[in-house]
């Protein structure tokens, strides 16, 4: 794996997990992927790229065994943009990278780019394009530009989790530079139905 050049330099780590997972049928971080729950393969690739390992939940109980921290959403439920929010308040460094528990194949060398990236430029937000969609569940959010822009968003009834990146210094990682790192872009392969949690065993057992 690649490590960052300065460990730990003021990261945080938050992996998402506070969805309804309405379309999987069960919590799709707690769901079984080649024997072991989905998140596990998410927490494998970015343990140790912050000293803040941080799981938002609504289901605290079920997810106290992976042993990190964990924060409750404001509104359960609520929302991508005020889960950010939750992740944004709660996480403790100036830079945050978020992921989504549903991402079992991320890459941890592209998420290394990421960090370093931002630590380097001191950009807002670092962020992924792939075929044309912005990644924003695999991106790196400076805290205090962003959470004060999350919150303005949100109070004008905002919801897209692009909304406040309005006047933010955004770097949109360009599908050249992401096929480095993830040449096919599995790296930002959600797992969000059955069928997808199928698809997803196949191609761990090719990996």
């Amino acid at each position: 794996m690649a490590t960052l050049s300065n460990m730990n330099r003021n990261l945080a780590v938050v992996i998402q997990a506070g969805g309804r997972s309405s379309r999987m049928g069960q919590d799709k971080g707690l769901v079984e992927l080649a024997g072991r729950p989905m998140i596990d393969y998410v927490i494998d690739q970015v343990i140790d790229l912050g000293d803040d390992v941080l799981i938002t939940t609504n289901n605290t109980f079920d997810y106290v065994q992976f042993g990190l921290r964990m924060a409750a959403d404001e509104e359960p439920g609520a929302g991508a943009l005020p889960g950010l929010k939750t992740a944004l308040s709660r996480a403790m460094g100036e830079y945050i990278l978020v992921v989504a528990c549903d991402m079992p194949f991320v890459n941890h060398s592209l998420l290394v780019y990421q960090v370093e990236k931002a630590f380097e430029t001191g950009a807002d937000v670092v962020v992924p394009e792939w075929e044309g969609r912005t990644q924003t569940m695999h991106a790196v959010y400076k805290k205090e530009t962003c959470l004060a822009a999350v919150e303005a968003a949100l109070a004008a009834g905002k919801a897209k989790m692009t909304s406040f990146y309005d006047g933010l210094n955004v770097i949109a990682l360009t599908e050249e530079e992401v096929a480095k790192f993830s040449p096919t872009g599995k790296s930002f392969k959600n797992v969000n139905t059955p069928d997808e949690l199928a698809e997803a065993e196949k191609l761990m057992v090719m990996s």
